[in-house]
């Protein structure tokens, strides 16, 4: 068998993985409780010390399993442990989750589509270093954009790990600090909170705006002639 073949298994092996593992999740209530930000808080809370270890896993894990929701375990570190830790934890959970990600489809997927692609897979100048950095972190700061594919995606370009990494952890701070913020807020539950909450991360969309004229302006100057 070779090794395209044995790629090919090994994808086929994980997303079945993936998928077992989220059923067993969601008949044990563990998925509507990961849901559920306030029950979230006091379970975290009541580990003590186990709690950041825990909330820093279930990042890791929400990013890698991309239908077990991220954001209320970001509220939920807000509300359990203020702004700033509470950013710092989902920082470094997101940031491992998404790391993990990049490196499965990076190890199974990556040299696959070199295979069958080609040359292709280079993406021709959107495959330049620096523009694929610059869309793996105004993809970071796009609530809309799934955190979770974006990662898995940029293992199947020719990124380099410490470009996705430092893009991906300086995306993940705006964000993370906002969910964080307001999770903590969320403690009086009042309406216009979580509406707040809405209209600031709709807000980051215009973040992106401006780094891509930023970019386009770069990539013209770079592709005039001396």
């Amino acid at each position: 068998m070779n090794r395209s073949v044995w790629r090919i298994f090994a994808i086929a092996v994980f997303v079945l993985l993936i998928i077992v593992f989220y059923l067993q999740l969601d008949h044990m209530g563990i998925i509507d409780r990961l849901l559920d930000t306030r029950k979230l808080q006091i379970w975290i809370t009541d580990l003590g010390y186990w709690g950041p270890v825990m909330l820093i896993a279930l990042m890791a894990v929400a990013i890698v399993i991309n239908p077990i929701p991220s954001a209320p375990i970001a509220l939920a570190a807000g509300a359990a442990y203020g702004h700033t830790m509470g950013t710092l934890y989902v920082v470094i959970g997101a940031g491992i989750g998404a790391v993990t990600a990049f490196w499965i489809a990076r190890l199974l997927g990556y040299q696959l589509l070199r295979q069958y692609l080609g040359d292709r897979v280079q993406l021709g100048w959107l495959g330049s270093q620096n523009a694929l950095t610059w869309m793996v972190l105004v993809s970071r700061f796009i609530p809309f954009v799934s955190f979770d594919l974006v990662s898995y995606g940029a293992g199947l370009t020719p990124i380099k790990p410490w470009r996705f990494t430092l893009a991906t952890l300086i995306g993940l701070i705006p964000a993370s600090f906002l969910l964080a913020h307001f999770g903590g807020e969320l403690a009086a539950a009042e309406l216009n909170k979580l509406m707040l909450l809405i209209l600031a991360l709709g807000l980051l969309t215009l973040i992106p705006i401006i780094f891509y004229s930023v970019v386009k302006g770069t990539l013209r100057e770079q592709s005039k002639p001396d």
